[in-house]
């Protein structure tokens, strides 16, 4: 079993923690206190984090490049490929997003998948709202300040 490794950025809009092996991110969270110290050796994409998500709030990079691990079941990979494929400054809706995996009826499973990223911004599941066009429900939302700066970053006309 690999090593885990953990590193903090904070951000505009909060403390996020960064957790990951050698090979790969393994979590992007926002959290409220540095509960666990840092380690003292980061891995080259631990740091290589910190840095895009540093450009990213400086608005200089629109796309994460990192190898990520995530574990799910066979629907939730399929739905966080689905959320890979949503460009910088484009939203969509949850419904929308169930009609692109095949099932149009998924819109709740959708929200719940959502809700159990462990990848928050670089998997962007702030860019899925509701068909209202408001922001349904954010797993990275310790304030609503979160959720609703990423979202701020696109325009209306841009939902798919």
């Amino acid at each position: 079993m690999a090593t885990s490794s953990l590193a903090y950025y904070v951000s505009p809009i909060g403390l996020i923690e960064i957790s990951g092996s050698e090979q790969a991110i393994t979590s992007v969270q926002f959290v409220e206190n540095k509960d666990q110290a840092e380690s003292p050796q980061l891995p080259k994409c631990i740091r290589d984090c910190r840095t895009q998500l540093e450009d990213y709030f400086r608005g200089s990079l629109k796309d994460f490049e990192l190898p990520l691990q995530f574990e799910g079941t066979e629907f939730q990979m399929q739905v966080w490929n689905e959320l890979s494929r949503i460009p910088y400054g484009k939203i969509t809706s949850y419904y929308a997003l169930a009609r692109k995996i095949g099932n149009p009826n998924a819109v709740r499973a959708i929200g719940n998948t959502n809700s159990r990223n462990k990848l928050c911004l670089v998997l962007p599941c702030h860019r899925v709202i509701g068909n209202d066009g408001k922001l349904v429900s954010y797993a990275a939302d310790s304030g609503a300040s979160s959720g609703s700066w990423t979202t701020n970053k696109v325009t209306p006309a841009s939902v798919s």
